[in-house]
């Protein structure tokens, strides 16, 4: 086995229970100590009583707090080894994995898994890095074929795109994926994610679609390709990547997950960036966990504004 990876049994036996989990996540937050989350004081500590082992009080502001406190992990009753596990599954299952069998993975219910999966991708989110030089931009449909659709539940609003959402992605050469839920595929919403993601001078390559006109001068150098004379790839011009990134990112909506609606979308989306852009096999796998840890902190769903 790689030096890089872990197996699960080697999992098991790093984080055999909740304790050396909560010991596990303390160390990587407050390397120096635990660190009010509500003032950020790091001196006025005070640990409870030996019975409450892991909660603090931060005489300061008087606090009380835990190492889940103000992360996706606030309020779960799910053991903390659990959660290290479900986050393992999801950093290196390449095309994701299902709440039905992370459920019986962990021994949690269906619906307490759905939970734990969609906090884990909302920590996968906001990632505040700009990409630059040399960036390929795309845009994808994602939803249902209007023909395999109840008569009932189809638009009969024409063809294409229609019933679908759009997914505007940006793949920098050597680097970094972001990707995004958009209103449409509009020039307006293109231009505007391509903007907030991309550094001005960088060069952009997409293919014909008319929503990329416009993006050349002033802010970005713009090459071309185009798909309906049957050109892929011209010199070092070229869309695959970023069309790879549809490929896997599909192959795992429609094999593991089946369905994402347009609500929940922007997690599923979010999730398999996360892992194209910390999920890299050359990584050793605790880095992986460690990065979608640290991404957590500071992120909080609670399952009340999940199904609202």
């Amino acid at each position: 086995m790689s030096k890089s990876t872990i197996s699960t049994f080697e999992l098991f036996q790093m984080f055999p229970d909740a304790e050396s989990a909560r010991v596990y996540f303390e160390a990587k937050r407050w390397p120096d100590g635990a660190t009010c989350p509500a003032c950020g004081e790091g001196k006025r500590i005070y640990a409870h009583a030996a019975n409450k082992i892991g909660f603090y009080r931060c005489n300061a502001c008087m606090t009380d707090f835990t190492v889940r406190t103000g992360t996706i992990f606030e309020r779960s009753k799910v053991p903390l080894h659990k959660w290290i596990y479900a986050m393992y599954l999801l950093v290196t299952s390449r095309k994701g994995i299902s709440s039905l069998q992370l459920s019986k993975q962990i021994g949690v219910t269906q619906k307490t898994a759905w939970f734990m999966l969609q906090r884990l991708r909302e920590a996968c989110g906001s990632d505040p890095t700009k990409l630059g030089g040399v960036v390929e931009v795309d845009e994808t449909y994602v939803g249902g074929k209007e023909a395999n659709k109840h008569d009932h539940k189809k638009l009969k609003a024409g063809r294409g795109a229609v019933g679908k959402t759009a997914v505007i992605g940006m793949r920098e050469k050597g680097g970094r994926t972001h990707a995004r839920v958009i209103p449409d595929a509009s020039a307006k919403s293109i231009h505007r994610a391509v903007h907030s993601t991309i550094e001005a001078g960088s060069t952009l390559h997409t293919d014909e679609h008319g929503g990329y006109i416009g993006l050349e001068g002033l802010f970005f150098s713009h090459e071309r390709i185009n798909h309906s004379k049957g050109e892929f790839v011209r010199g070092d011009v070229t869309t695959n990547n970023i069309e790879s990134v549809w490929a896997v990112m599909k192959r795992g909506l429609n094999g593991v997950y089946h369905h994402a609606s347009p609500k929940h979308l922007h997690r599923y989306v979010d999730e398999f960036t996360f892992r194209l852009n910390e999920g890299d096999v050359k990584r050793h796998t605790m880095l992986r966990v460690e990065s979608l840890f640290t991404a957590a902190v500071g992120k909080r769903l609670t399952y009340k504004e999940l199904i609202a």
